[in-house]
This record gives C-alpha cells, sequence and structure tokens, in this order.
C-alpha cells in the first residue's frame, strides 16, 4: 500500500492527493527574513568565538615575548571590531569581513610556515568559508532591517516641538 493512501470500503485504492498534484506546504512560521539573520547571527557567533580563541591560545604561547603579546592584542582587538561591524547585516560588512578573514588566514599560514604555530588559523579558514557560502552571501545582500523614517503618528518630534518657541527655529 502506498503512503498516504487508504482502501474504500469497496476495496478501491483512495489516496489524499490525485495523481500529478502536489500535496500543499504549511506556511512557514518564520518571517521571509529570518533564515538571513539567522545566518548573520552565526557568522557573528563565529566571529566571538574565532576571537576567544585567538586570545585563550595565541597568549599563553606567546613566550612572553612583548612582539607577540602585541601582535596577539592587536588581532583579539581587530576581532572584536568585525564581530560588532559583522553584526550589521549589510553587504559592506560582510565584504570587510571577508578580507579581514582572507588576511587572518595568510597571516596564520605564515606563521604556520615560519614557525610551525597554526593557532587560530584553522579556526579563520572555518569563518571565511562560512562567509563566502553563497547562502550566507545572500543573507549580507539583503537590506538590514532599519526603523521607519517616519515618527509615529501622535508623537511629538523635534521640529514639532520647536514649531512655538523662536518662530519655529531650533537654535543651538
Amino acid at each position: 500500500m502506498l503512503p498516504g493512501a487508504a482502501r474504500e470500503p469497496g476495496g478501491e485504492l483512495v489516496r489524499a492527493t490525485k495523481p500529478g498534484e502536489q500535496r500543499a506546504r504549511r506556511p512557514s512560521v518564520r518571517p521571509p527574513g529570518e533564515p538571513g539573520r539567522l545566518l548573520v547571527r552565526l557568522v557573528t557567533r563565529l566571529v566571538v568565538a574565532q576571537t576567544i580563541a585567538a586570545a585563550a591560545v595565541g597568549l599563553p604561547f606567546s613566550k612572553r615575548q612583548l612582539s607577540s603579546i602585541l601582535i596577539t592584542l592587536a588581532m583579539v582587538a581587530a576581532l572584536c571590531v568585525l564581530a560588532f561591524l559583522v553584526r550589521s547585516g549589510t553587504k559592506t560588512a560582510w565584504l570587510v569581513a571577508v578580507g579581514f578573514e582572507v588576511a587572518f588566514v595568510a597571516y596564520g599560514l605564515s606563521r604556520f610556515f615560519a614557525a610551525r604555530y597554526l593557532g587560530g588559523t584553522l579556526f579563520a579558514i572555518i569563518t571565511l568559508g562560512t562567509l563566502v557560502h553563497p547562502a550566507v552571501a545572500r543573507a549580507y545582500a539583503v537590506a538590514p532591517l532599519r526603523a521607519p523614517e517616519e515618527e509615529p503618528p501622535g508623537e511629538l518630534g523635534l521640529g514639532d516641538a520647536a514649531g512655538d518657541t523662536y518662530g519655529g527655529q531650533i537654535l543651538g
């Protein structure tokens, strides 16, 4: 017997849908922009985790050399700024993130070949691979949700509040 089929009392096979028809899909619970926001949040979490990993791995293995400590702290600071930027979900943020991650991978590979130190290079490769995935690129191509330009009705804005004073001009 076929899935979704039943037999009538006369023995005839009855299906829930007619042959050639497709089953109706249930409407999605998520709003249309939600999958993109989920991908942006995923990338943000990856960059934050990369920041933590870079600090956790880089600082203990710096061998107490000031230059290595400063380079690690500069990388952690750059990753913190990148995490805030990536969270915005704009195309510019995606382009900057891809550029930063390419630089982090290149720097990590150069350190690996020069000093056999892998550090956070694997995490940078994973984050870069996630960023260049087509679904993530599409998520960053969509304009982020912004507040409406107009003020809600019934609320006074700065221009309305200044209308009675100084002839409708705001003096500063």
